[in-house]
């Protein structure tokens, strides 16, 4: 089977910082990608719009630079949402949007995720200001939609957690108060967060990475498999089910690809494991795994190809890319700062079923 497809956008990715930035840049080139959303939790974060901003962040000017000298200046699109922090304002947010650099901002949970300890409780950018600015001026929320604050079975359970809380108590909230807020819920995990964005209208939309669709936390306890450790967490059959069945749908256009990529040269430290999948250079084929292509390949192109653009606005590329149901051999990305295992590869998996043909 070979499925000719338009090059895609990664509207979830990190690219790091430093000289590995070209290794990576070059994984997500290597995988058809015609652009991407670049993540903002740098250090330090990318939290100002403009270089002679006095703040003590990076701006989206200096990150997207950064990008371009690394690689990226290959890509059509390079977006970087605003890491909103503490030092946040509504007119932050005019000014930007005026600028024509900002497009979307970042709402990460305090100390929620890798390098999330600038992050903010939701409310205070309700309070402040902030999302009113963005919903009147036609800024992107990028939600990381997890509670924060909570620990043992509150965070982790079979009944809930972080995520499953967030989607019943804050997000609906959030919707009703700011209904022509354009909001993209990262990396979904649960059933209870793919049905509320299924259900939600054409103003919300959803990504989900290749790990949540193909792994639950039994893959990752069981011996367990650090490189598969991410947050959020993997979650329960029930869910990636739910998640399954949500992206395969023939009516889902506002559910789609964004990777979630992110590369560590040390994994697996004395004091934990470092929070994120590598999946640069492999996600269309193990996206491919999730998707009934026998049955037919629309609903696979949509997710992967169309119904990002049509939320954020962009062109679907010309330019086409084959994804060849053959056997590709794994290896590691090597970097200049050390090597960073694929997902796969990390799971003792050497092949997979399917490769790029650029």
């Amino acid at each position: 089977m070979k499925l000719t497809l338009p090059l895609w956008y990664d509207l979830h990715a990190h690219i790091r910082q430093g000289t590995p930035m070209k290794a990576y840049i070059a994984a997500h080139k290597a995988m058809g990608c015609a652009g991407l959303l670049a993540m903002p939790n740098t250090k330090p974060p990318v939290g100002k719009i403009t270089q002679k901003d006095p703040l003590p962040y990076w701006s989206i000017e200096e990150y997207q630079q950064m990008i371009a000298e690394s690689g990226g200046d290959g890509f059509s699109v390079v977006l970087v949402p605003l890491y909103l922090t503490k030092d946040t304002t509504p007119q932050m947010i005019a000014d930007g949007a005026q600028s024509g650099i900002l497009k979307g901002c970042k709402y990460y949970p305090p100390h929620g995720t890798t390098n999330a300890d600038h992050g903010r409780p939701l409310e205070s950018f309700i309070e402040n200001g902030v999302f009113k600015a963005m919903e009147e001026h036609g800024i992107i929320l990028n939600i990381h939609g997890e509670m924060h604050g909570l620990s043992g079975a509150a965070y982790f359970d079979k009944n809930t957690n972080a995520e499953d809380a967030f989607y019943r108590e804050k997000m609906p909230l959030l919707r009703a108060k700011f209904p022509n807020l354009k909001i993209v819920c990262e990396h979904i995990t649960t059933k209870t967060a793919a049905d509320f964005v299924t259900q939600a209208g054409d103003k919300t939309g959803a990504t989900v990475t290749p790990q949540h669709l193909l792994y639950t936390v039994g893959n990752l306890v069981q011996g367990f498999k650090f490189h598969l450790f991410c947050l959020p967490l993997i979650k329960f059959e029930e869910d990636r089910q739910a998640l399954v069945a949500a992206v395969n749908d023939p009516k889902n256009t506002r559910i789609f690809a964004g990777t979630d990529s992110a590369p560590h040269t040390t994994k697996a430290t004395e004091c934990g494991c470092a929070a994120g999948c590598f999946t640069g250079g492999i996600a269309p084929q193990l996206y491919a795994e999730a998707f009934d292509l026998n049955k037919g390949h629309q609903a696979f192109q949509n997710f992967l190809c169309h119904n990002g653009p049509k939320f954020y606005s962009l062109p679907v590329p010309e330019k086409t890319f084959n994804l060849v149901k053959e056997a590709q051999i794994l290896s590691a990305l090597t970097t200049e700062d050390g090597v960073v295992m694929p997902l796969p590869l990390g799971m003792g998996r050497e092949t997979l079923d399917w490769k790029i043909v650029l």
